[in-house]
């Protein structure tokens, strides 16, 4: 505690120049007499502070002299070290840059928290891509990175579910969930301002082409990314999930179905405890359209066994007396 104190003392006088013992011991939420008393002990450990007196006094740095400590603790660097991991940096054409800074912080750590430091990348990998899947190409995703980092407009032509469109946007933001990269922009639309239509994401991989455009984009006051994110993941989900369903499940049941999707899963962590006899439980889980459901617990079976909605019920006995029929089984 002390020490991470008297490294306050000396990043303070540092960034702020001369302070008071006052206003010192405010900043640091310690009395007057113990500010003294750290003082002393930078003084004897050589660190060149000195006080002078009078109205304007107060303690101060030697002119010149500067610090090389970089105020991290040693769980504050490795954290740093942890978020420069190089993946996603070189989906966004940083990656030198990371490796650069990571290099310069290397540098100005004492040299007793260097291994640590080192310790995170070589001993934490981050692979955010699910299992098997592959990346998506993204081969515009610097372009897109340079015109948000940079507040401009883009040109792109886009390949939607339905069509291929051109569009021109004011982007806001970059988000990578699961491996996949997406843009949050606001599109220009004819008769209204970005901000009356509203933010809307694109799928990066899905950008066909891109230009930077050379106009500024006026962000929104109160725009901020991850709650617009949250927000819109609720959204998806809410229209989604348009119907549910009914069910009994064996323990082996439970878990399977918590792999289906995380509204899945929450419905099975509500799932009241088993009071049947033959120890499945009864719950009620969200589901999308009848197609999907019934792939979906088909996989599951005899683990699950659905009671409602009754259209489910029975394409799930359909299916199962159509792959009977296709391997030459009698399914009556």
């Amino acid at each position: 505690m002390r020490a991470s104190r008297l490294l306050s003392i000396q990043m303070l006088l540092e960034t702020q120049g001369r302070m008071s013992a006052q206003a010192l011991a405010d900043a640091l939420e310690v009395s007057v007499r113990t500010l003294y008393r750290d003082v002393d002990q930078l003084s004897a450990a050589g660190v060149p502070i000195y006080a002078e007196r009078g109205r304007h006094g107060g303690f101060a740095l030697l002119p010149g002299w500067k610090t090389t400590l970089t105020g991290l603790t040693p769980s504050e660097a490795q954290a740093v070290f942890l978020s420069g991991l190089p993946g996603p940096a070189q989906d966004l054409g940083m990656g030198g840059d990371v490796e650069g800074a990571r290099l310069k912080l290397l540098a100005s750590l004492p040299a007793s928290w260097r291994e640590d430091a080192q310790r995170v990348s070589t001993r934490l990998h981050l692979d955010p891509v699910d299992w098997y899947r592959e990346s998506d190409p993204t081969p515009h995703l610097p372009a897109v990175a340079a015109a948000v980092w940079g507040g401009y407009q883009v040109a792109m032509r886009y390949e939607s579910w339905s069509d291929t469109v051109q569009r021109t946007v004011s982007p806001l933001g970059l988000v990578l969930k699961a491996g996949v990269w997406y843009l949050v922009a606001l599109p220009a639309s004819p008769g209204k301002t970005p901000a009356d239509v509203g933010p809307r994401t694109y799928r990066v991989s899905n950008i066909l082409a891109a230009q930077v455009l050379d106009m500024p984009v006026r962000r929104p006051a109160r725009f901020d990314l991850p709650d617009y994110w949250a927000e819109s993941i609720k959204r998806f989900e809410s229209g989604l999930y348009t119907g549910e369903a009914a069910l009994l499940a064996t323990p082996a049941g439970l878990q399977g179905l918590r792999l289906l999707s995380s509204a899945v899963a929450r419905a099975v962590a509500a799932a009241p405890p088993p009071r049947r006899k033959d120890g499945r439980v009864a719950l009620t889980i969200p589901t999308e359209s009848v197609e999907h459901a019934c792939g979906q617990l088909m996989r599951l079976s005899p683990q699950v066994e659905v009671l409602r909605p009754a259209v489910l019920r029975r394409a799930l006995v359909e299916r199962v007396q159509a792959t009977a029929r296709l391997y030459g089984m009698n399914s009556t």
